[in-house]
């Protein structure tokens, strides 16, 4: 029997090493967009969830490549005077450079040349030299080697190797197993000023506030267990990125930031300019959550108001506003606060560019075999509001306080009939996101307790008694009975026994 159990298990060994070993016979065959990937070993990483992250990347890239041109025209003409002599052989001439730093099976690179117009070259690099010769033979497979350079490197060296503003790229795109923030420093220096900067981040349990101070190590914020922590987590990220481009006196304009399934993902663009550094300490802002109520108050770190002068009557001044905000305890429900941050309080959208992306993809649904998931996500970003930061959880606000949830629609118009304009946020499905003070919900659901009282406990005298006689009953037990020894040897007693003596002694 052992013998016939080791000859299957030795030919089940051979059949695998035969399909993994045999020249140019894959494992797995996958299509997705125009692309078709051959993987002939298990160990190059393919993940199929993230079609979603890869068509959105797709239809942002499109529409950002129209833009890049006409910046960069934009620019030649602000130096050179000509509008009138500036054609479409010139556009058509600025190169566009894309890099991914990570590229695996090669499957979104290839997606970028075959799907994205107007690509002058793409970089597909990883460490792995496996996944470099997987990626070499999806390219050759799909005839995209005109398009296409493979490169076997570490992504932060590379990255630094194209720092030079001749040498930057157009478009990068990073979309790491877990934290991003190893990869922004040289990210941020290699990006053309214009370029734009796609960062993946799926380590949803360290911006979500399962770790703060491990939050604070990778991203330089403290986290917070909230309930609008999908959002936080993005406006983390943002100020990291900011805050490496500051270090080189660029800055960051996001486009687009997308919470979905396990990860986030934002699409921002890079620009120079130390003038606008100094704005970001406006930009930035330090949380206080409410233990109790888990309301939430923004701190800025820094604001500007008008100085004006006879030169210059629209001028600025910088200051730093008094702090803190909160007092001791909170004015809802006397409850104390933690702090965290900083966070990205600015916008973290362009709903201009949302809604040229939403018209593309309702343009051309059959290039996206996610088309139906991109317009609802973007749809609902177009209507967020912008300068509204974070959000309030519905179900979660009525439940703090035992009452039944009031209806979306009523709290809506609630919000509405107080003066206040109220949205949904795409990142949590009973979200609301509102100008409206935390003191004006509160009110709202004071008045709604008044029609809907909480219902009272529905608990008897005798199991209230049962609960109070079996109060610590398992301590009282440990404290009255010592836990039993496993039986002593005759050997082991009489050592023991002497050793008791020698401790005496």
């Amino acid at each position: 029997m052992r013998i016939s159990r080791v000859l299957r298990i030795i030919s089940k060994t051979i059949m695998k090493m035969g399909e993994t070993a045999t020249p140019g016979k894959p494992l797995k065959t996958i299509k997705e967009g125009q692309a078709e990937i051959c993987l002939k070993s298990e160990k190059v990483f393919y993940n199929p969830v993230q079609e979603f992250n890869r068509d959105l990347s797709i239809a942002v890239l499109s529409v950002f490549i129209e833009d890049y041109k006409n910046e960069k025209l934009a620019r030649v003409d602000k130096k050179t005077k000509y509008l009138s002599s500036v054609d479409n052989a010139d556009k058509n001439e600025i190169p566009v450079t894309i890099l991914e730093g990570l590229s695996a099976t090669g499957l979104r690179s290839i997606r970028y040349a075959k799907e994205v117009p107007n690509v002058t070259k793409i970089i597909a690099n990883d460490l792995s030299q496996q996944a470099v010769e997987t990626i070499k033979d999806n390219i050759i497979h799909n005839q995209v080697e005109s398009i296409i350079e493979t490169s076997h490197d570490d992504a932060c060296m590379l990255m630094y190797k194209h720092k030079h503003p001749l040498k930057r790229f157009s478009a990068i795109d990073l979309d790491p197993y877990g934290c991003p923030s190893m990869f922004l420093d040289s990210a941020v220096q290699s990006v053309q000023d214009g370029g734009l900067l796609l960062v993946t981040a799926t380590d949803m349990a360290v911006l979500a506030g399962n770790s703060p101070e491990t939050c604070y190590g990778k991203y330089g914020a403290v986290s917070l267990k909230t309930k609008c922590c999908h959002e936080m987590a993005l406006r983390i990220l943002l100020q990291c990125i900011e805050h490496h481009a500051n270090r080189y006196s660029r800055y960051i304009v996001p486009m687009l930031s997308i919470s979905a399934d396990f990860y986030i993902r934002v699409f921002v663009k890079i620009y120079s300019g130390a003038i606008h550094c100094k704005k970001t300490t406006s930009k930035l802002s330090m949380v206080y959550q409410c233990v109790g109520c888990d309301n939430i108050t923004l701190q800025p770190l820094g604001g500007f108001k008008p100085n004006p002068t006879e030169q210059n009557p629209g001028q600025m001044k910088a200051y730093l506003p008094s702090v803190p905000p909160v007092g001791e305890r909170c004015v809802n429900c006397n409850q104390k606060h933690h702090m965290g941050g900083p966070i990205w309080s600015a916008p973290i959208h362009d709903e201009i560019f949302v809604t040229r992306v939403l018209t593309h993809v309702q343009e051309k649904p059959e290039l996206f075999g996610t088309s139906k998931r991109i317009q609802g996500v973007l749809s609902m970003v177009r209507e967020e509001l912008q300068d509204a930061p974070l959000y309030y959880v519905m179900d979660k606000m009525f439940g703090k306080v035992h009452l039944e949830t009031m209806p979306m629609l009523v709290m809506r118009s609630a919000i509405l009939n107080a003066g206040y304009k109220v949205s949904f946020s795409h990142a949590a499905r009973l979200s609301i996101k509102t100008y409206a003070p935390a003191q004006v919900i509160w009110d709202i659901i004071r008045t709604w307790e008044k029609k809907h009282p909480v219902k009272p406990a529905n608990v008897s005298e005798e199991k209230m008694a049962k609960s109070i006689r079996n109060q610590n009953k398992r301590s009282k037990e440990q404290r009255a009975q010592k836990r039993e020894h496993s039986p002593q040897s005759e050997e082991e007693a009489p050592k023991k026994r002497n050793d008791n003596n020698i401790t005496t002694q």
